[in-house]
């Protein structure tokens, strides 16, 4: 006789397979995956004020595909970029803009940077009970375990007044990068054998560079080091209402959850690797063209692996040039264009010109051999996370620690969603689903 869990998976596989819809059934009934219309357009699910992205224009009543553009709270984020580039670290900025709608002049910026440096402390022995006491390799579910255990800390945890949800908002981004960098550093010691460091985050430090000291055994980091990654965390920051984790932030507080809850659950949408962990494939795949293709200039050799890739001959088998394409911006992303520049020169930096050559390489001839192999209605174009992966490689940073980086600057996205969804919305969000299931007459168990 079977274990009954051996039982319980064969009969969960038979329902899946028995309930399984066709993908012509989509068509039939109207609905396309990913909450898109029949013309490919995302499904209107509300409004916002704090962000908004351009792949599109409208010629003669036609989509046409055009340079990709992104703005937060109306300001492109490459001008923002550009503000900001040489003369003080942006994450403090950007963040107070998305938060409040304005940017912030030098006093509001002093004061609102000295509440996060203020706010990076964790609970007394936290890191002992919580962040050591089950280290995990998936830093992420560290992180979002850590998160959920905070909320017991808080007297007001439930208190959904704006002033309050600002004040947990604020805590939390505050500490994100304590709990990524601890996770981390936990799991390293208990399951890597490795040394431990637990350094404390310095009042005077940015994100960026608080990161970086923690992370690092001797504390040590350069300027291009912190201000690139600084970079990173701002065009990581915002990206609409509808990417999967921001569109969980919205619907997990339009039901009147508490801070905690709604961030663990955006957490837990962002680590699925359909959404924050594409710039691990990145970096996996780049080394594995890096061992299969002996000379690394020759345009030739590598346009054949590429197709080798799609073919699903070579890298994982699953047919994809990762970090090619975005489910929105089609020319180009208007964040990988402005972070190129920044990735060139830690590349100089680090010594690391040639594999820059084969990233640019590569995203010059990739749309060109996918455009070959598929039909592509909007074009294809790198995104941001082609060349973040290869700038946290470049950093020495883990590839545990990638898509929990892409969450310590997200949460200020969150935040903004959160904070905008409490403000001018007071109904749950609630989409619908047309069944296609067929009535049924009971039959009695002896009957079966």
């Amino acid at each position: 006789m079977k274990k009954n869990e051996e039982y319980m998976l064969e009969h969960a596989g038979l329902c899946r397979a028995a309930d399984r819809l066709e993908p012509q059934m989509f068509d039939e009934y109207g609905v396309q995956r990913g909450l898109r219309d029949k013309n490919g357009n995302g499904v209107v699910a509300g409004l916002t004020n704090i962000s908004r992205i351009e792949s599109f224009k409208m010629e003669d009543g036609k989509k046409v595909p055009c340079e990709g553009k992104l703005w937060y709270r109306g300001y492109d984020c490459i001008e923002l970029v550009n503000g900001f580039r040489g003369d003080h670290f942006g994450f403090g900025e950007v963040a107070y803009l998305l938060l409040f709608g304005k940017l912030p002049n030098r006093e509001e910026l002093k004061h609102f940077n000295d509440i996060l440096a203020s706010s990076r402390t964790l609970p007394t022995n936290f890191t002992r009970d919580v962040i050591m006491k089950a280290p995990s390799s998936d830093i992420m579910n560290s992180l979002t375990r850590s998160v959920l255990t905070l909320a017991s800390y808080d007297k007001n945890c439930s208190d959904t007044s704006i002033e309050n949800v600002l004040r947990q908002c604020l805590g939390l981004i505050a500490v994100f990068p304590m709990l990524a960098v601890y996770g981390y550093h936990a799991y390293n010691h208990y399951s890597n054998d490795e040394s431990m460091y637990i350094h404390r985050p310095q009042k005077k430090l940015s994100t960026a560079e608080n990161l970086l000291m923690m992370l690092r055994p001797d504390k040590q980091y350069t300027e291009l080091e912190a201000r690139v990654l600084d970079t990173a965390l701002v065009l990581h920051m915002e990206h609409g209402g509808g990417n999967n984790s921001t569109f969980t932030t919205r619907v997990v507080t339009s039901s009147g959850s508490d801070t905690y809850s709604v961030i663990a659950a955006a957490l837990s949408s962002l680590k699925g690797p359909k959404h924050g962990g594409a710039n691990i494939k990145v970096v996996e795949m780049m080394r594995d063209i890096e061992a299969h293709v002996s000379d690394w200039t020759d345009e030739d050799a590598v346009r054949a692996y590429l197709n080798k890739i799609l073919s699903k001959e070579a890298f994982d088998g699953k047919g994809l040039i990762y970090g090619m394409g975005h489910a929105v911006y089609s020319l180009s992303d208007p964040r990988a264009q402005v972070f190129k520049s920044f990735v060139e020169k830690l590349a100089v930096a680090k010594g690391r010109d040639k594999d820059f050559a084969l990233y640019s390489m590569i995203e010059r001839i990739a749309p060109e051999v996918i455009s070959q192999k598929s039909r592509i209605y909007k074009g294809v174009s790198a995104n941001v996370d082609f060349y973040s992966g290869f700038v946290y490689s470049m950093l020495e940073i883990p590839l545990e620690l990638y898509t929990p980086i892409f969450a310590i600057a997200r949460i200020v996205g969150w935040s903004a969603h959160r904070i905008e969804e409490l403000i001018n919305m007071d109904k749950i969000i609630r989409p619908a689903y047309k069944s296609v299931m067929q009535e049924l007459e009971y039959v009695p168990l002896n009957q079966r």
